[in-house]
């Protein structure tokens, strides 16, 4: 039977039987990897605390049909810990994790991948609040899948900015002279913070005032959500305190 080997993050787990788990991960090279751990909630398990999600792994696997099956996984980032112990880090990584699951269902990306595991190794780390951290990563990921929102020149005719109409199917912002009336509008504060969120320029990410960042939130999970075709659950339950924001 071919086995395989990969580095990855795991990003969910359902139980299966009394004893084992199936363990969804996103590979640095093989994209989406769903397997089969055997006997992973017995106690004692070899690997069972390895593949918790926000873990970071070497996993060798056998190659199934549908399912493979984990053979041996070594831990190579142990972030779940980190970030378990704290609501706001694990309510982000938890919408991190979602949607990383599900811009890479038709094939992953060393692009997705390398997001992926800097946004939950900062988020370990607590280098930033975890609202920004996930906001900076939906507007990252969303650029790297093809849909960057437009934040200066016009999504429809190219015109240069600064513009105030924003759209979220038209993607991003839009000259007034194609804007439907009573389109809404967005001040300059909460663009930049956004720009800011997209190319991790985080001295003026943190330097946002809390109402900035709750317009930029709302905005960004919006249009993660309308490109995405459908919410993410795990949206609604992030911690969204001025401590966390």
């Amino acid at each position: 039977m071919p086995t395989f080997r990969d580095e990855a993050i795991v990003l969910r787990t359902h139980k299966l039987g009394e004893a084992d788990r199936i363990v969804t991960m996103l590979g640095r090279s093989r994209g989406k990897i769903r397997a089969v751990a055997k006997g992973v909630r017995r106690t004692g398990s070899r690997f069972g605390a390895r593949l918790e999600p926000f873990m970071l792994v070497d996993v060798q696997c056998y190659e199934g049909r549908s399912l493979d099956t984990v053979t041996q996984v070594v831990t190579l980032g142990a972030y779940a810990g980190d970030i378990i112990a704290d609501y706001g880090r694990y309510t982000a990584a938890s919408a991190i994790v979602e949607a990383a699951d599900r811009m890479t269902e038709d094939a992953g990306s060393p692009e997705q991948y390398a997001l992926l595991v800097a946004a939950l190794r900062s988020l370990a780390r607590g280098e930033h609040a975890p609202g920004l951290t996930l906001d900076s990563y939906l507007l990252r990921a969303l650029s790297i899948a093809g849909w960057a929102p437009s934040l200066d020149d016009c999504a429809v005719t190219g015109e240069p900015g600064p513009h105030s109409t924003f759209l979220i199917p038209s993607g991003g912002v839009v000259a007034d002279r194609v804007a439907p009336p009573g389109a809404p509008r967005v001040d300059p504060m909460t663009l930049g913070l956004m720009a800011a969120l997209r190319d991790g320029d985080w001295e003026v990410a943190e330097a946002a005032d809390d109402r900035t960042r709750s317009r930029a939130t709302g905005l960004i999970a919006a249009y993660a959500q309308f490109h995405l075709e459908r919410g993410l659950k795990s949206l609604p339950l992030v911690d969204r305190s001025p401590a966390s924001a």
